[in-house]
């Protein structure tokens, strides 16, 4: 009867039943999406394409907290997704590989993601369901509706991912576009100097290639689709927002390759 109880207890605390966020929301349910989503994912980035990961050794001894991850951008959502596939098999122990799709079956809960709130809200369903998956919202101010604007910075933006960092992992994207050879925003650094993150550049390629846009749709089978991992860095406090920003620009390779591929 005990050994039942321990195993049940074990069920629940996988699923996390009863916990939530530091948002609020539950993670019971946050679970329940990544593994859907995971499921109707996972042909798009192991069958159809080829996905190569190089540096997942980098990951090994990272706390479960205060991590924030800055790749390029270069689809609204399978970027993320292809992110949160490695992160679930990492969790199972399988290094630079996705060829277990078990790990769909406990994925790691701790982690989020930034994403503009109009993409999320007014671009039908299934963004409204991915946001359930860690999404951290914020208003862009530069961007709306695919034009460029000038609004107000959105203040709650820091104050939200702060409290991300803080539970787990952060997925943040330094361009805030998907358009090809776009700068890097000054937010982030500004971000990474008021919350001092461990930050992990990452690299990827080939996702403009294989999808669409928004990354739902195949738009060629049978590429390489790339994610590397560089070596995590803590910047010192008295390092500028241009020297974090040209630190960046190096690791992330934006002015070597990004946007070169259509």
């Amino acid at each position: 009867m005990a050994s039942k109880l321990a195993r049940l207890f074990q069920f629940m605390d996988t699923l996390g039943l009863g916990e939530r966020d530091p948002f609020g929301n539950p993670i019971v349910f946050k679970r329940i999406t990544m593994i859907v989503l995971g499921a109707l994912t996972y042909s798009r980035l192991r069958l159809y394409n080829k996905t190569v990961i190089k540096g997942t050794e980098y990951l090994d001894e990272l706390p479960e907290n205060g991590i924030l991850f800055l790749p390029n951008h270069q689809t609204y959502f399978m970027d993320v997704i292809c992110l949160y596939h490695i992160f679930f098999s990492m969790k199972w122990g399988f290094r630079n590989s996705l060829n277990y799709p078990i790990y769909l079956l406990a994925p790691r809960s701790n982690l989020f993601y930034v994403a503009a709130a109009e993409t999320m809200k007014d671009d039908g369903l299934i963004p409204r369901i991915f946001a359930q998956a860690g999404a951290i919202l914020v208003n862009r101010s530069w961007r709306a509706k695919g034009e460029d604007v000038k609004r107000e910075v959105d203040l709650d933006a820091v104050a939200k991912i702060g409290k991300g960092l803080k539970f787990g992992w952060v997925i943040s994207f330094p361009q805030g576009t998907t358009r090809a050879f776009a700068p890097l925003r000054k937010g982030t650094a500004h971000l990474i100097k008021g919350e001092n993150p461990l930050v992990v550049p990452v690299r990827i390629n080939g996702f403009r290639r294989a999808f669409d846009k928004k990354g739902l749709l195949l738009k060629k089978r049978n590429t390489h689709l790339t994610v590397e991992f560089r070596e995590p860095i803590r910047f010192k406090p008295e390092d500028s927002v241009d020297e974090i920003m040209e630190k960046l620009r190096l690791e992330l390779g934006l002015e070597e390759s990004d946007g070169h591929e259509n």
